[in-house]
């Protein structure tokens, strides 16, 4: 069977070409947005107009579409489904021994002021579990935590979603780092470190920005300080250890350090009044805002803070130690889940390598996305045991022992946590089956093309690029694997910096996390906001491309202003991190 080569100007108009190639993407926004149809249709629905666009517009043959999409479901449940089932499942087990009620109001002990909640749960400790286990898990368990906490689905889901923004690029140890390294030949120090120098400044802006989107302007200057705190102990971490230790820890370094400077801030500062509304302004009319009350009179005073009360009574130190207890064992056992060491323990062992029978090597990159022509391989690495769901899995069964729970009751729940994600597991196997099927078919590398055809524009509009690739398939891994050669690639023709615009390809990325549709699925399920998946695209939206934008103008500044240029590492330059 003779290979068959990418197209990507299947009708001699870039203009056409790159219409056809964005329908799919216009088509799954577009219905979500809408309202009307429900997100595991509208999913499924693109899916099928990307398999048209695929072999109707850009000549792709039949069989290799069915078996990229085939390949794409598969890769939807596992790893990415896989991890979210488990994360639930466990929640689940907490909410109903009710640890996770215990949880929620020691975290309310810590501060009553739903403002700082929202940096500690939904930026500090949410950038933890992007950093440990990434995917879906920060938004499902920051978003689950902050329902509980009282704030709205819509607040617990979009806010979720806005904070986990900076963090991604180093996110599930550093994964988006190695995909990029892997496409573009560049070393990951490197890149790691050049992207340590775009982001440390978004997760200076994003806390403000968060609670900015909460509070409103006077709300966020009122604590000014502890958002400060938050937001530049969090960037200076990011930039050290991505610079000079590696790109793997950063997350989880960066968000131990801005937890323990804003709780260690918080003992000596407080509020002039404390905001006690969980309302999201503007957006929960059914919730009243109430009138900011002065801080000393209830929470907030230091060494004053409110005990955890739990079904009429007060919490013992010990029963709230225990309810983070399942939460610890997972942050554990995921951040070894994570590390090269294990991977090479148990993957020799554990692990299927399965090559696509008349998909793999069977599609060639050719000129000017790849250099010469090149062989797509299509291989699906069933590494079971190293899958971060499986680690969850683990930790969700180590828990449900500590909490008490049968192992009859345990089955049963698993089962149960499978039927409350039936909608949203085939919203992300349809999600990932368009996302590969596109990749397959050459139609992301024509949208890639367009963005390259702006010139000295090209820096602002190749970080939009990495963004649409995240938009596109829900992971800064992919959408770096997806364009970073491509990135290097134009960036070489044009005379500037391949690291530059490759770590502008991760940066840019992360801004699209927000409006990702495995996102807002995860996002909905983790708060119970099932349906409602449009409201929570329309809330994220604006916020998703204004970001953007203002990375793309860093990287701009990078690549022409001095002193930005000083910042940009370049392809002969020696790591700066340490081996």
């Amino acid at each position: 069977m003779t290979p068959w080569n990418q197209v990507y100007d299947p009708f001699g108009s870039q203009w056409l070409s790159t219409f056809m190639a964005s329908l799919p993407v216009i088509a799954l926004l577009g219905m979500i947005a809408s309202g009307k149809i429900k997100v595991h249709i509208a999913a499924i629905l693109a899916l099928v107009v990307a398999f048209l666009v695929a072999v109707v517009a850009f000549g792709m043959p039949t069989d290799l579409a069915v078996r990229a999409t085939l390949l794409g479901v598969v890769t939807g449940m596992f790893p990415i489904g896989w991890i979210i089932l488990n994360v639930i499942f466990l929640y689940r087990l907490t909410v109903e021994k009710g640890w996770f009620a215990i949880l929620q109001q020691s975290v309310a002990g810590i501060t009553e002021d739903r403002r700082i909640q929202l940096l500690l749960v939904a930026f500090a400790f949410g950038a933890f579990f992007e950093g440990a286990g990434g995917f879906g898990t920060p938004v499902a368990v920051t978003g689950a935590i902050l329902i509980g906490l009282g704030f709205s689905p819509l607040a617990a889901s979009g806010l979720s979603l806005i904070a986990n923004t900076a963090p991604v690029a180093y996110g599930a140890l550093g994964a988006p780092v190695q995909g990029l390294a892997s496409v573009t030949g560049y070393d990951p120090y490197i890149l790691g470190a050049m992207i340590g120098r775009q982001l440390p400044f978004f997760s200076v802006i994003v806390p403000f920005w968060l609670i900015w989107v909460f509070a409103g302007f006077r709300g966020m200057i009122a604590i000014w300080p502890p958002i400060a705190v938050c937001g530049i102990s969090f960037a200076a971490a990011q930039f050290l250890i991505s610079n000079y230790i590696n790109p793997w820890i950063v997350d989880i370094g960066a968000s131990l350090v801005s937890m323990a400077a804003l709780v260690a801030f918080l003992k000596v500062w407080r509020p002039a009044q404390l905001w006690t509304s969980p309302a999201l302004r503007g957006h929960d009319p059914s919730v009243g805002y109430g009138e900011p009350r002065p801080a000393s009179l209830g929470a907030g005073v230091p060494g004053d803070l409110p005990k955890v009360h739990v079904g009429g009574r007060t919490a013992s130190s010990s029963e709230i130690f225990m309810a983070w207890v399942p939460w610890i064992i997972l942050s554990i056992i995921v951040a070894i889940w994570g590390t090269g060491w294990f991977k090479g323990i148990v993957n020799p062992i554990f692990s299927w390598k399965y090559e696509v029978p008349g998909l793999h090597n069977m599609i060639m990159k050719v000129p000017p996305v790849e250099a010469a022509p090149k062989a797509e391989a299509a291989i699906f690495n069933f590494t079971y045991m190293s899958y971060t769901g499986t680690g969850v899995l683990f930790a969700a069964i180590i828990s449900g022992i500590i909490m008490r729970f049968s192992p009859v009751r345990l089955v049963t729940a698993y089962f149960e946590t499978i039927w409350v994600l039936r909608y949203s597991l085939i919203t992300i196997a349809a999600m990932l089956a368009l996302g590969v099927l596109t990749r397959y078919a050459g139609v992301d590398a024509t949208l890639g093309l367009a963005f390259a055809g702006t010139g000295i524009l090209y820096p602002f509009f190749g970080t939009l690029l990495g963004w649409l690739g995240v938009a596109l398939t829900g992971s800064d891994t992919a959408s770096n694997v997806l364009f970073g050669g491509l990135q290097r690639i134009t960036s070489e023709q044009l005379g500037l910096s391949g690291i530059l615009m490759a770590s502008a390809n991760s940066s840019g990325g992360v801004m699209g996390k927000m409006i990702d549709a495995q996102s807002i699925v995860v996002a909905s399920t983790a708060t119970g906001y099932f349906g409602q998946e449009s409201k929570i695209l329309r809330f994220v939206f604006w916020h998703s491309i204004v970001l953007a934008c203002l990375v793309g103008g860093l990287v701009m500044l990078q690549a022409y202003v001095y002193p930005f240029t000083e910042m940009v590492i370049h392809p002969a330059a020696t790591a700066p991190a340490a081996h």
